[in-house]
């Protein structure tokens, strides 16, 4: 693959996560990172073993270890021997508490993948299904009496990811989904499974890493009655085109520099959201676009949505943006999906699909004081522009792998 080839491709990694039926908890856990320092990108997804808090704190050490080794430039089979000695081994059926499954990709787009005892990962590419080469390794503890009854065996695979791969790993709350159920009296199953995400690619040939990987955990909880009788989880990652986004916000301090505004919103190739009266007004008023009020679906907490040509989506600013912090940052904790149900028709709801959809983001933001922002009446959460901006950027970066530049004017 050339250098071009590779910088053409973005790396959009994204996981969708149900708890089983009646727990409060997740027993699955999912990491991800990027490495500054050499442009890495590392997953893993544990599965502790049973369900509820137990199984979430050794599946959450397990995954942590994992991504704290590898990104460490540990060997991976290293990382592998010491993560096998450290779990708990359960008395009753002599296994480890904890699988996982990790994912490291290098910038050159070599995937190094290790795997252990989680259901096998599926490449699909140019929609098929690729076979890959594994190889195994037996880990042994040093302590022979603290050991699973049975071998521990993890797989190893390493491949060069082309634009268009997709790679989807789950838990096996996936292929065991159904179990005992007439249909399927041994569960859902690897291949129906496979069967299932190659019919999903060809249906939607651009489908998102976010998407695909919420209708496989939906699929299987329908099989399970919609009552999931394990945690379901599914990584995805997509090497695709990056998506941009382009989000305007706040007046520029000097009127002067409208038309660089102007110039900006005009000149950008991808979607594009207007967030704030004023600065739609200013663009309403230099391009002779109306701003029309969208009064259905009001939400009592957050203001209406409008629409102008040109713009994907136009918003309030403040009180909208600092929810759209709140929702990324409640998502970074639960891990299932951002976007709660009760803003997903409200502008907070609308922007944060837009940003979970996208790459690359960029942020123009007016540094005009609003007088509006200084009235000691208005709620304390109204925060400074820049800062919500900033936090969103920070969370946007850290919890979802996304590249996000802030331009002030």
């Amino acid at each position: 693959m050339s250098d071009a080839q590779t910088q053409s491709s973005f790396i959009e990694v994204a996981h969708y996560q149900l708890y089983k039926s009646g727990q409060g908890a997740g027993g699955d856990t999912f990491l991800s990172q990027k490495n500054d320092s050499d442009g890495r990108v590392i997953t893993v997804l544990s599965d502790g073993l049973g369900s509820g808090i137990k199984a979430g704190v050794l599946s959450t050490l397990t995954a942590t270890m994992a991504m704290k080794f590898v990104a460490a430039d540990m060997p991976i089979q290293r990382a592998a021997e010491i993560i096998m000695s450290t779990l708990p081994v359960c008395k009753e059926r002599g296994i480890s508490y904890a699988t996982f499954t990790l994912v490291d990709i290098e910038p050159n787009s070599t995937v190094k993948i290790m795997e252990y005892d989680n259901p096998g990962y599926v490449l699909v590419r140019q929609d098929t299904v690729i076979e890959p080469i594994k190889n195994c390794a037996s880990i042994e503890r040093k302590n022979r009496k603290t050991a699973p009854q049975r071998e521990a065996v993890v797989y190893y695979s390493d491949y060069r990811s082309r634009p268009g791969d997709r790679l989807v790993f789950f838990s096996d709350g996936v292929t065991q989904s159904g179990m005992g159920t007439k249909p399927y009296p041994l569960g859902w199953g690897a291949v129906r499974a496979q069967e299932f995400i190659l019919e999903a690619v060809r249906e939607s040939p651009e489908i998102s890493a976010r998407e695909l990987a919420k209708r496989i955990v939906l699929k299987a909880q329908q099989l399970d009655c919609y009552r999931a009788k394990d945690d379901i989880t599914c990584g995805v990652i997509y090497f695709r085109r990056p998506r941009d986004l382009l989000i305007m916000t706040g007046p520029p301090i000097n009127p002067d520099h409208d038309t660089e505004m102007v110039r900006v919103f005009s000149s950008f190739s991808g979607k594009k959201i207007v967030s704030g009266g004023t600065t739609a007004n200013i663009l309403s008023r230099e391009l002779g676009r109306k701003v029309t009020l969208n009064l259905r679906n009001i939400d009592p907490n957050i203001p209406p949505v409008s629409q102008m040509d040109g713009a994907d989506l136009v918003t309030e600013g403040i009180i909208t943006l600092g929810r759209v912090a709140e929702i990324l940052e409640q998502g970074s904790r639960i891990g299932a999906t951002a976007s709660t149900e009760r803003d997903r028709e409200n502008g907070a709801g609308k922007i944060v699909e837009f940003l979970l959809d996208s790459d690359r983001i960029t942020f123009v933001v007016g540094t005009r004081i609003n007088d509006a922002h200084q009235d000691p009446n208005m709620p304390v959460e109204l925060e400074i522009r820049r800062n919500i901006v900033k936090r969103i950027q920070m969370l946007l970066a850290e919890h979802y792998l996304k590249e996000v530049t802030i331009r002030y004017l």
